[in-house]
């Protein structure tokens, strides 16, 4: 009689050996110096001691990707998609004012490919040096029959840090402020439901097809990863003051920048104020999909939006500029009534 093995059952053991020595060199790049210990423990270790602060704050996020993995799968490309995973935890963070110290990731699938989760895991290194931040842990998990061939899912957990005072959180907002958008680099990790629909069952296109407008295929302007805000932000806020961050995420501006608005304000948005990416022309015309729903569900071209004082707006968009960021003036903080919210003017159209 064949004795069974944990192999023979789906989980090879051996190639999870495999992933961890091929990721490495990867993770040991994103270290700081508060990283304790290596690759292989049972718990990460990282030192609480925090310079030069005297009342520190943990701020910690934990996000995914949503189904724009469904788009790395049909294009067989998973370099990327590990930078999204970061950013979207440490953009999170950022909005406090925080700055991201370490990150955790969870990698789960029915069979492991330690070559396809090494470059996943390459690209959440290359997130974790963009923001400053150490991966020091994870989980991979292998569990046969729950994922399709191919597939896999991940998760991710980021811890920073910021002194109380210094705190981030839009109570000092009040009328006459104004508003400033960081660009995005597309879609970033957000209305992928959507817009699978739309690009590829009611367009009919294929990953490679350019449509007009666009500079790449439909799949790499689908692709492109998520930006992250971390540095030049942190960098800005020590020369001009920041009032109160959104990360525009789920619910786009309608639902994410009064979360950081006291009650009493209105959030009003100069549509035509910034260039606005082709990809979200296509997909609005492709549905077709209503303008307000289109600020419910997406980014459009802005990922972060920012409220400083009138009188630091200009300074605030020269330093952004010089860091490297596409930023605009889109609009301003006005009186209103009860619960905060966002109004709309200028052209009538996104684009």
């Amino acid at each position: 009689m064949k004795k069974l093995t944990y192999k023979k059952a789906g989980v090879n053991i051996d190639e999870g050996e495999r992933l961890v020595s091929l990721i490495k060199p990867s993770v040991r790049s994103t270290y700081r110096k508060e990283v304790m210990g290596d690759i292989g423990g049972f718990g990460a270790l990282f030192s609480g001691r925090f310079s030069g602060m005297k009342d520190p704050v943990l701020v910690s996020s934990t996000d995914g990707v949503g189904t724009k993995l469904m788009v790395a799968f049909a294009a067989d490309r998973h370099d990327t998609i590990g930078i999204d995973l970061v950013a979207m935890s440490v953009n999170d963070i950022l909005v406090s004012g925080a700055e991201p110290l370490f990150f955790l990731d969870y990698f789960a699938t029915g069979r492991l490919d330690a070559k396809r989760g090494a470059e996943v895991v390459k690209g959440i290194a290359k997130g974790c040096t963009l923001a400053g931040c150490a991966l020091i842990g994870g989980e991979t998990a292998e569990m046969p029959g729950l994922y399709k061939p191919g597939e896999y899912d991940l998760a991710g957990f980021a811890v920073g840090v910021v002194e109380r005072k210094k705190m981030v959180d839009g109570s000092r907002i009040r009328p006459g402020d104004r508003i400033i958008g960081l660009a995005s680099s597309g879609l970033h990790s957000n209305g992928y439901s959507l817009a699978r629909k739309i690009v590829f069952e009611s367009l009919g296109l294929r990953m490679s097809d350019r449509p007009k407008g666009l500079k790449t295929g439909v799949g790499a302007a689908l692709l492109a990863p998520t930006r992250i805000y971390v540095k030049p932000v942190l960098r800005l806020m020590k020369n001009c003051q920041v009032l109160g961050m959104a990360h525009i995420t789920g619910g786009g501006f309608i639902e994410n920048i009064p979360r950081v608005l006291p009650k009493g304000t209105v959030a009003i948005i100069e549509k035509g104020s910034w260039p606005v990416p082709p990809i979200f022309r296509l997909i609005k015309d492709g549905g077709p999909v209503d303008e307000a729903e289109m600020f419910r569900t997406f980014n459009n071209g802005i990922g972060l939006v920012m409220v400083v004082r009138a009188r630091d707006e200009a300074r605030a968009l020269e330093h952004l500029a010089a860091l490297g960021e596409k930023a605009f003036a889109i609009g301003e903080i006005a009186r209103g009534k009860g619960a905060p919210r966002v109004e709309f003017t200028g052209k009538a159209g996104m684009v």
